[in-house]
């Protein structure tokens, strides 16, 4: 019988993780379970840092970005005795069940301690990356684009001001998804995702019609493009074996090659964190409720080892095992869209 329960936000925070937070707290109350905030991710559970949590921390929330639980990306399994020591928290906190919220890393961790230890839990998926399996939408994708949406339109402004080619890098990793979305949002001339193989020529050709015609032009870069001339070297990785791509400069590069092949002055900005603060849009506020209050149906209903996840209008539960077998990138009918407007 669940009488107690925990949640944990872990990995990147983005604007949405509150919202999910309360609807949790929220719909745990229908259900009379007592509700524990694990801090800073997985690594509340392996140091044993919990504190009950109720509405009255949660009633006032709904525009707040980030997550008032705090997050990390430690991996247990890298730590020591890392599954013993979370183990030992469940047991020392009296948690039935666990909520985790998190994208692709958190919930492997998650499926995998399910799988291995029998844990009972949940999740719900979080990532402004938008590039986890088997949900149409991650809440925190929404706001993270709008916001890049609106520093490549300044960014095209100054621009047209100082007859540039302005570069806008964002975040996204591996997966494409938020430069695809910032491109098309903004009007900008050409997007780089890492999911495409890149043709530097033919962009430079574009651009130097674009700017023929207005005397200015945009582009939208992933970090997570590699392009020609970029250096190998030896890259840091975090906890869950992803490179740390904040070294790499993808941006810079790119304003250097295109100045270099179009001799148009070019500049580049790179949006960077600020993607991940900010109040979060209405979409991602109510997607993030809308996850938290599913997350606990499930826990309700015993279904164990599933994930909520939007597809079409509706929340559903989903098994974690589908969830984090595969990175969600870019498809080709996406692809397909945004070269439309590649003229």
């Amino acid at each position: 019988m669940i009488k107690r329960i925990g949640i944990l936000t872990g990995g990147g925070d983005c604007p949405g993780l509150n919202p999910a937070i309360r609807g949790a707290v929220y719909r745990a109350k229908d259900y009379d379970y007592e509700v524990w905030g694990i801090q800073d991710g997985w690594k509340g559970l392996v140091n044993g840092d919990a504190k009950p949590l109720n509405i009255n921390e949660v009633e006032e929330i709904m525009d707040k970005g980030g997550t008032i639980l705090g997050t990390s990306r430690l991996n247990p399994y890298k730590v020591e005795k890392g599954v013993q020591r979370v183990l030992a928290s469940l047991e020392s906190f009296q948690l039935d069940a666990l909520l985790a919220i998190g994208g692709e890393d958190t919930l492997g961790v998650a499926h995998k301690l399910f799988q291995e230890e029998g844990i009972k839990l949940v999740g719900a998926p979080k990532t402004m990356d938008n590039d986890l399996n088997a949900t149409d939408y991650t809440f925190g994708f929404d706001s993270s684009v709008t916001w890049a949406m609106e520093a490549m339109r300044s960014l095209q402004d100054t621009g047209c001001s100082h007859r540039r080619i302005m570069i806008l890098e964002v975040m996204g990793r591996y997966a494409g998804w938020v430069a695809l979305f910032t491109g098309l949002a903004s009007g900008a001339d050409w997007t780089l995702i890492p999911e495409e193989e890149i043709d530097l020529n033919k962009m430079c050709l574009h651009l130097k019609e674009v700017y023929a015609r207005r005397k200015h032009a945009s582009v939208v870069v992933s970090e997570g493009v590699m392009l020609p001339g970029l250096e190998t070297e030896k890259e840091e990785l975090d906890q869950f074996g992803h490179m740390i791509l904040r070294k790499r400069g993808v941006g810079q590069l790119l304003a250097d090659l295109i100045e270099e092949q179009t001799g148009i002055e070019t500049r580049h900005a790179v949006i960077g964190h600020i993607q991940r603060g900010g109040s979060p849009t209405l979409f991602d506020r109510i997607l993030g409720l809308r996850c938290g209050v599913a997350a606990i149906d499930l826990i309700a209903e015993g279904k164990f080892g599933y994930m909520t996840a939007l597809r079409g209008d509706e929340v559903v539960g989903v098994p974690l095992s589908e969830a984090v077998s595969k990175i969600k990138t870019v498809d080709k009918k996406w692809w397909d869209l945004a070269q439309v407007f590649f003229k």
